[in-house]
C-alpha cells in the first residue's frame, strides 16, 4: 500500500471491475466480494471449479545461510527438515502463546548456489505486523527478509474439476503431485509456482507468478472454467466455503488472545527437540488443558448467527460465535465459536442470542463438509 488511506489494487483489479465484480476494501485491498450470487459462486466451486484472486495475501521471501534456523525459532512447526517444494501450515506466536498469524511455509530453491530459501504466505491484514516481527527477531543471524507481495500475483483454482482443468496445461502430471507440495512450471511463457493447496475444503491448486503475467493466465483459466461450469469467485463465497470446511480465519477464530491449543490446531505444533517463541506457553496450555474450545454449531431454524453472538446454556453465557453463515451446501445456518470445555461435546444443545432472541443450536464435529461425502 502506498499509504494508510488508499486501498491497494491487485493486478487483476481491472478484470474484476470489468466483469461485474462488486469491489470492497478488504484488509487494505480493493477486492471482489462477489460477481453474481454468493450461492452460485459457492456451488460452482463445490460442483465444478472456482477461480479466486488471492493476490492480497502477503508473500515474503526469507533467505540466507541462517534462514532455516531463523524460521524454526519462530514457527510452531519445524521447517529445518523440509525438502525443496514442500509446504507446511504453521503458526507464528508471541511469547504468551497468542497467535500472531497462521501461515504457509514454502521450501524454495532460489538458485544453484543459495538453496536455503523459504517463502511465507501470510494473511493480508497481518502482513506489515509479521514483516516487522520477523525483522525484530533477526538479531545477528545472516538472514534477508523480502516482502515481494506486489511483485507477484496469486490465484487459486478450487473444486472437483480443478485438476481436470489445469492438468492439460501443465508440463507434469498434477494428479501425481502430493498435497502441500508444489512445482515450478512455465505457463503461457511465464514462470509460475503451482501448489496443491487451498482454503475451500476442495481439491485444487494455487498459482504464484509475476504480477505482470497474471491477467493472461487468469483469462485463459476463466475461459476453460466456463466450459465446465466454473466461474470466478469473490470473497463472500470464499468465506462460506472455508466455514463449511471448518477452516479458521484470522481475526475471527484466530487472534493474539487465542492460542493454538484451544483453536484445535495441535497438528501444527511441533514441541519435540526444538525451541521457538511461545513454546513454553504452549507446553503449559497443553498441561493445564483449555477452558474453552473451538466448536462447530448447527442451528435449527434459518436465522444466521454472526460474529459476537452470545452462546448460552440455560441462563449462563458459555461462549461466543466467531463466524456464521447460511450454508449453501446444507441449506441451514452454521457457525464456529468458542465454548467452555464442559459443553464442547458433539450433540450438546445450546442457544444463540441473535439480536436479543434465543435460537436453538447443536454442537457438531468440524469440519461440516468434507469432499467426497
Amino acid at each position: 500500500m502506498s499509504d494508510n488511506s488508499t486501498p491497494a489494487k491487485t493486478p487483476l483489479y481491472d478484470w474484476h471491475a470489468d466483469n461485474g465484480g462488486r469491489m470492497v476494501d478488504f484488509a487494505g485491498w480493493l477486492m471482489p466480494v462477489q460477481y453474481r450470487s454468493i450461492v452460485e459462486e459457492h456451488q460452482a466451486t463445490r460442483n465444478a471449479v472456482g477461480l479466486f484472486d488471492i493476490s492480497h495475501m502477503g508473500r515474503l521471501l526469507i533467505d540466507g545461510p541462517d534462514a532455516a534456523s531463523f524460521l524454526d525459532s519462530l514457527l510452531t512447526r519445524s521447517v529445518v527438515d523440509m525438502k525443496p517444494h514442500q509446504i507446511r501450515y504453521s503458526l507464528v506466536c508471541n511469547e504468551q502463546g497468542g497467535i500472531l498469524d497462521d501461515v504457509l511455509t514454502y521450501r524454495v530453491v532460489l538458485d544453484a548456489d543459495q538453496s536455503s530459501g523459504f517463502g511465507l504466505v501470510v494473511n493480508a491484514s497481518n502482513r506489515e505486523k509479521i514483516v516487522a516481527w520477523l525483522q525484530s527477531q533477526v538479531a545477528d543471524r545472516s538472514v534477508e527478509i523480502r516482502d515481494v507481495t506486489t511483485e507477484y500475483a496469486m490465484i487459486a483454482l478450487q473444486g472437483p474439476k480443478a485438476i481436470e482443468l489445469l492438468d492439460p496445461l501443465t508440463p507434469f502430471e498434477l494428479t501425481s503431485m502430493r498435497y502441500y507440495t508444489g512445482q515450478l512450471m512455465e505457463f503461457d511463457g511465464a514462470e509460475c509456482f503451482v501448489s496443491r493447496t487451498g482454503y475451500t475444503g476442495e481439491d485444487g491448486c494455487e498459482i504464484i507468478c509475476e504480477a505482470d503475467k497474471i491477467v493472461g493466465i487468469w483469462q485463459r483459466l476463466i475461459d476453460e472454467a466456463h466450459k465446465i461450469g466454473g466461474s470466478a469467485v469473490g470473497l463472500a463465497a470464499r468465506d462460506t466455503l472455508r466455514l463449511e470446511a471448518g477452516m479458521p480465519l484470522y481475526g475471527h477464530e484466530l487472534s493474539e488472545s487465542i492460542n493454538p491449543v484451544e483453536a484445535g490446531l495441535d497438528f501444527a505444533i511441533n514441541l519435540q527437540n526444538r525451541d521457538f517463541v511461545g513454546k513454553d506457553a504452549l507446553v503449559e496450555f497443553r498441561k493445564k488443558g483449555q477452558s474453552r474450545v473451538r466448536v462447530g454449531l448447527q442451528l435449527e431454524d434459518r436465522r444466521v448467527p454472526r460474529e459476537g453472538c452470545r452462546l448460552l446454556r440455560g441462563d449462563s453465557e458459555i461462549g461466543v460465535v466467531t463466524s456464521g453463515t447460511f450454508s449453501p451446501t446444507f441449506e441451514r445456518p452454521i457457525a464456529m465459536g468458542y465454548v467452555k470445555d464442559t459443553v464442547a461435546a458433539p450433540g450438546t444443545t445450546l442457544t444463540v442470542d441473535i439480536r436479543g432472541k434465543e435460537h436453538s443450536a447443536t454442537v457438531v464435529p468440524l469440519p461440516f463438509y468434507e469432499r467426497g461425502k
